[in-house]
């Protein structure tokens, strides 16, 4: 469908898959698939990212969830390299991605639903009344607040300006 429907050629995917055939999906490799995937997107870019694996928990490092515990993706050095937390993707996927790249994110895995670090929460699987509901660990006040400061001065980043734009638009 990629390729045939919408036009994208090989060298526009990269895909990390344990079948002796792919890059093996090693903690290294998913996150310099991140990395490449962040320094190649620009403004009116559209980027589809698609994890289907294991996922966990770890307890928290730092005091940012409300549970006390961070959601991971385990990849298959998991035991030598460790599991990817929801810190690292957002440090190192979601923050640096640039203003006006539409992102979208399909992660098919255990504890899924918040490994991004988003603001927002969906879940389909019943265990709300809403599908999407706000995050209440995270302050949009003062994030919305900090946006606009920043906007106003021209030094937003990237994912400010996205979160920002997010709030206006919805």
């Amino acid at each position: 469908y990629l390729e045939e429907v919408q036009g994208f050629q090989d060298y526009d995917m990269e895909i990390l898959m344990d079948d002796g055939y792919h890059k093996n999906p090693t903690r290294s490799n998913i996150m310099n698939a991140y990395r490449d995937i962040v320094s190649k997107s620009y403004e009116g870019d559209t980027v589809f990212c698609h994890y289907s694996g294991h996922g966990g928990r770890l307890r928290d490092q730092d005091g940012d969830e409300d549970d006390g515990y961070d959601e991971t993706l385990i990849p298959v050095d998991f035991e030598s390299a460790g599991q990817i937390r929801d810190d690292d993707l957002l440090k190192e996927l979601v923050k640096p991605m640039r203003k006006g790249v539409n992102m979208t994110c399909l992660m098919d895995c255990c504890h899924s639903g918040t490994v991004l670090d988003l603001p927002y929460r969906f879940t389909a699987d019943g265990d709300v009344d809403v599908g999407m509901q706000r995050d209440m660990g995270v302050d949009l006040d003062f994030l919305v607040g900090a946006a606009g400061a920043l906007y106003l001065t021209n030094e937003l980043c990237s994912c400010c300006f996205s979160i920002f734009e997010l709030l206006l638009y919805v």
